[in-house]
């Protein structure tokens, strides 16, 4: 079993910030000094941060935050770190951010205090242990690969939107649920904290968000009310939650239909869908999602390069890119390599899987 060596913070702040991009500058600098790995946005309405370090590391930037009139206090920030065995980070990128939760619209941290409206964890443990949810409606309010990796019990998904149909999105629920109420939750608790100012601001009551998130409530709760497992936007990706007595695997395989936890990528480039797949069928796909990506990449060789494919499909971009002339002749030489390494299966996908994303953290 690895050393759980490293902790993995993940927190935000909304917080009025006058001159955001000297504080980026700051930020990069003091992280990057003292080595910590992971990735941070700063913008006019507070900080978002997902970052790894050692315990010297993590002791030195906490320190950091509680000397800056902008970042001390951060809520929660030691009740959702999380101990890994890694950086699961290459290298430390801090970037402004207009907005550090993309909802088409900024909020004051006035806004955030006046309209906050949240359900504890411990509350919203007792509703899902009552199973008394006929007044209730629980929505998961994250992408949908995300909800089909893992859940809770009796959530149902937001349905893939752009979150700058907010108004929209309101007026459906309001059409659906009637006088129910309405308790919505996030990864870490970001996106659900600026959506509830919206939502107040349009006139909505009875509308609860999760505090935290769903990683505050797994740090506290073992209990088998969370599903599956959590997508996470760091070197894990897929982040097993429970134990073997709380967890659940609810993932299925987009190729054999079979459960799973693993989640991938595709390596058709423009596409980059995230599917949940096996990682033997994602082998035996060549990494395609479907026959759509399949076919394009045989054409447009925009395939990224996997460890466990010798073929070096940079090189042959870059050879193309020096002599125009080998573009037919590396096509084919790329598309005998993949038909030899398909064989004779079938995708059970005949067009991409990507899906419009609600939110990209």
């Amino acid at each position: 079993m690895k050393k759980l060596n490293y902790t993995l913070l993940t927190f935000y702040k909304f917080v009025d910030i006058a001159d955001p991009q000297k504080e980026v500058k700051d930020h990069l600098k003091f992280c990057k000094d003292i080595g910590m790995k992971g990735r941070i946005y700063i913008g006019e309405e507070g900080i978002s941060a997902t970052l790894t370090g050692n315990d010297g590391q993590v002791a030195a930037y906490k320190m950091y935050l509680q000397n800056s009139p902008y970042f001390k206090d951060i809520p929660d920030i030691d009740i959702k770190a999380t101990r890994v065995d890694d950086y699961y980070f290459d290298r430390m990128i801090v970037k402004y951010r207009k907005e550090i939760v993309a909802l088409g619209t900024q909020v004051s941290q006035g806004e955030i205090e006046k309209y906050r409206n949240e359900m504890s964890p411990e509350d919203f443990k007792k509703l899902i242990d009552s199973g008394e949810l006929d007044d209730w409606v629980v929505i998961d309010m994250r992408n949908d690969y995300e909800y089909k990796l893992g859940h809770f019990k009796n959530a149902i998904p937001a349905w893939t939107i752009n979150f700058r149909e907010v108004p929209e999105l309101l007026e459906k629920y309001k059409e659906l649920f009637g006088e129910k109420k309405i308790v919505r939750y996030c990864t870490g608790g970001i996106r659900c904290e600026k959506l509830s100012a919206m939502v107040s601001k349009a006139g909505f009551k009875d509308v609860y968000a999760l505090e935290g998130g769903v990683v505050k409530y797994v740090n506290q709760y073992n209990d088998g009310n969370w599903l599956g497992n959590l997508y996470t936007f760091d070197g894990r990706v897929s982040t097993r939650i429970g134990d073997d007595e709380t967890h659940t695997t609810i993932g299925e395989c987009i190729y054999s239909g079979l459960k799973t936890d693993n989640c991938e990528n595709c390596r058709y480039s423009p596409c980059n869908a995230r599917i949940i797949c096996r990682k033997k069928q994602y082998k035996r796909h060549v990494g395609f999602c479907s026959e759509e990506c399949y076919e394009n990449a045989k054409k447009d060789l925009l395939i990224k390069d996997l460890d466990w494919d010798k073929f070096d499909y940079q090189a042959v971009r870059d050879a193309i890119k020096k002599d125009p002339s080998l573009e037919a002749e590396m096509q084919q030489k790329v598309a005998e390599h993949l038909s030899q390494e398909l064989g004779s299966v079938v995708f059970t996908h005949k067009t991409s899987q990507k899906e419009t994303v609600i939110f990209q953290d």
